[in-house]
């Protein structure tokens, strides 16, 4: 471990550490957890978290691109929070864990639409 991924007390914290933290909606429902975060390349700023969802012993599940700017992190439950009800998120912009994906901008306007925030991919 290097010493800036031992910077992460305050706001800041590694990739890595962020990867398998829980995701809940406001009533407290366990949605999934991140998976990975996407950052684009220009700003470096992070763009997405990938939420896993669903599925049995590691297969059948998917991934939901979640807007970054749509997580809030609660540190009561050591989690992030997303308002989001867990039936509306059968129905957001997702793809299966087993199958090939290739994000495109079409795509990532269709999350942001979906989650009513502001496209990166104007």
């Amino acid at each position: 471990m290097t010493d800036a991924t031992k910077l992460t007390d305050g706001s800041l914290i590694a990739a890595d550490k962020v990867n398998g933290t829980d995701v809940y909606n406001f009533e407290g429902d366990k949605l999934g957890e991140v998976e990975d975060i996407m950052l684009d390349k220009i700003s470096g700023q992070v763009a997405y978290a990938v939420l896993s969802f669903g599925g049995f012993l590691g297969m059948g599940h998917k991934h939901y691109p979640l807007p970054w700017s749509v997580l809030k992190y609660d540190t009561q439950k050591g989690g992030y929070v997303i308002n989001l009800d867990k039936d509306l998120l059968k129905d957001a912009p997702s793809y299966d864990s087993d199958a090939e994906f290739t994000w495109t901008p079409d795509y990532g306007r269709g999350v942001d639409r979906y989650y009513g925030t502001t496209s990166m991919w104007m």
